[in-house]
């Protein structure tokens, strides 16, 4: 018979198990929807690297078939399907021996075919760079001429191409279908480098950007380097989150494709007009004499970037005019007050050398500190502060009763 003191510890066992049994399970349903979050993550995981695979097997099955067609019409069809091989080694011998003559054969009645085809790619080479040589001669711009002629020479090459394709494999038709497949198939795998040469020649044409401007396409900021079919190499040149704040140059060379001219706004700073309004701004106590703080400002923002304005706002306006846009430009340092929370400030726009921004912002700011803090200005021009608002609050109310809480 089992004592009282088994049977109690048999009791809480029991418990002790049925409870961490109870955790286990309870654990296993808490983790259930993490392995499904994760599952789900694997199932998205797997799904792209399905459809990247389905993509690349398109384009590979779909360029298969033109090679497979171009090989037979270069080829020819093949004959009938021999028997098993005989058993005999003469006849075996001898079939060896017809084959290899009849290859033999077929090269050398193919060779003239293949010596006209040759020379039609050479007259295409020889035209291509008859075309470019007059194109170069004909455009004043070298980017434009370059342009013109590759686009020429890829005409000239696609359509020499095919005709020497025709004179070999003898059927036109035919022919004209496989390097269609084969050319579609090449657009969908070379998508990215026709998009490229795309952008290059219409860069060439419209002439969005040139070799020494300052410009910024997507997220890259600089002075463009150089220029070639498929990309383009800048000076890197400052801004938020890089080294360098200011928009100076990094020297960092960014290289990326022209595609992006498609996808991206191209900003030019210095193309048609090198010259960009930049602003200086300085804080001022609101208990300042706000009418004579922007006279005195006024006066010191002329001295400093007045004279360097009058050149490039003259060839500002004379812009706007020939587009057709009649509109004021200043000459003279402008002054305007933007209030904030805690002070009043003081903003000063001007127009300078697009990549002298930092330089003249710099001077600016050290007239304007030595300027506002003059003797002859003391009391007048106050310097902004952070400053905080208290409000104390009498509990006795304002007759000096204790007010009453509801």
């Amino acid at each position: 018979m089992p004592s009282k003191e088994q049977d109690e510890r048999t009791y809480r066992s029991g418990r002790t198990s049925g409870a961490s049994s109870r955790g286990r399970r309870g654990g296993r349903a808490a983790a259930r929807p993490v392995r499904r979050a994760g599952g789900v993550r694997r199932v998205g995981a797997y799904r792209r690297a399905a459809q990247r695979r389905l993509k690349s097997f398109r384009q590979g099955s779909v360029l298969a078939v033109g090679i497979t067609g171009l090989a037979l019409l270069l080829i020819g069809e093949p004959g009938a399907s021999q028997d098993s091989v005989a058993a005999d080694p003469a006849r075996s011998v001898e079939e060896a021996t017809g084959t290899v003559r009849e290859l033999v054969l077929g090269a050398w009645g193919i060779l003239p075919k293949v010596a006209i085809a040759l020379g039609v790619l050479l007259l295409a080479g020889v035209l291509s760079w008859l075309v470019r040589r007059l194109l170069r001669a004909t455009f004043g711009r070298f980017e434009q001429a370059d342009a013109a002629a590759a686009l020429t020479a890829v005409i000239i090459w696609v359509l020499a191409i095919a005709a020497a394709l025709s004179i070999v494999a003898g059927d036109a038709r035919a022919l004209i279908g496989s390097v269609g497949l084969v050319g579609l198939a090449l657009s969908w795998a070379l998508q990215g480098p026709i998009e490229s040469f795309t952008a290059w020649l219409l860069n060439s044409f419209k002439g969005y950007y040139r070799p020494g401007d300052r410009i910024a396409v997507g997220e890259v900021f600089g002075d463009v380097y150089r220029i070639d079919i498929l990309t383009t190499t800048v000076w890197e040149s400052g801004g938020a989150g890089k080294a360098v704040q200011a928009a100076q140059p990094t020297g960092a060379l960014i290289t990326f494709p022209n595609s992006e001219l498609l996808r991206a706004n191209v900003i030019n700073y210095t193309r048609d007009f090198p010259y960009v309004w930049d602003e200086v701004v300085a804080g001022v106590a609101n208990e300042s004499d706000l009418v004579y703080t922007r006279r005195v400002v006024t006066e010191i923002a002329r001295q400093v970037v007045g004279p360097v304005m009058h050149e490039p706002a003259r060839q500002y306006r004379e812009l706007l005019e020939r587009s057709g846009l009649h509109m004021d430009v200043a000459e003279e340092p402008e002054v305007y007050m933007a209030p904030t929370d805690a002070w009043m400030n003081v903003v000063v726009r001007y127009l300078v050398p697009a990549r002298e921004r930092r330089r003249w912002s710099s001077t600016l700011h050290q007239a304007l500190a030595r300027g506002m803090g003059a003797p002859e200005h003391r009391g007048r021009i106050l310097a902004a502060y952070p400053r905080t608002v208290v409000q104390h609050v009498d509990p006795a109310g304002p007759d000096g009763a204790i007010a009453a809480g509801s």
